[in-house]
């Protein structure tokens, strides 16, 4: 048997990027909004509930736009596709803000301290 998803991998740039958007413009889909928000608000922002709610409807609707383009119809295909876009973040500055675009549509906010926190000549002991 060949390995799986051999025309997944093969997305250029371009391709990937145009995935991507689409992927994003799903996310939007009046009907996928309110999947997102009923498991937004089933999970209550706490973290073990976000990825037994969020992700699941997350990687769903993801999946809905990536198996047209040689993706497996599973999780794995979602994180081929991740891993894919995520190679692609280091070229493609528009690649990276959309990819950090439709993380933050499923991810709950990290609260990370401005940058140079700690380090602003505070001594310590």
């Amino acid at each position: 048997m060949a390995a799986c998803g051999q025309g997944a991998a093969a997305l250029s740039a371009e391709q990937a990027k145009a995935v991507l958007a689409e992927v994003i413009k799903a996310f939007g889909a009046p009907e996928n909004a309110q999947r997102m928000e009923e498991a937004r608000d089933n999970a209550c922002n706490d973290m073990g509930k976000m990825l037994q709610f969020l992700l699941p409807v997350a990687t769903q609707i993801q999946q809905d736009v990536i198996k047209a383009y040689g993706f497996s119809n599973d999780g794995e295909g979602v994180l081929k596709f991740a891993r894919l876009i995520k190679s692609y973040e280091s070229q493609d500055p528009e690649i990276a803000s959309m990819s950090g675009k439709l993380k933050a549509m499923f991810l709950p906010p990290t609260t990370l301290p401005p940058h140079g926190a700690g380090t602003s000549g505070v001594a310590t002991s």
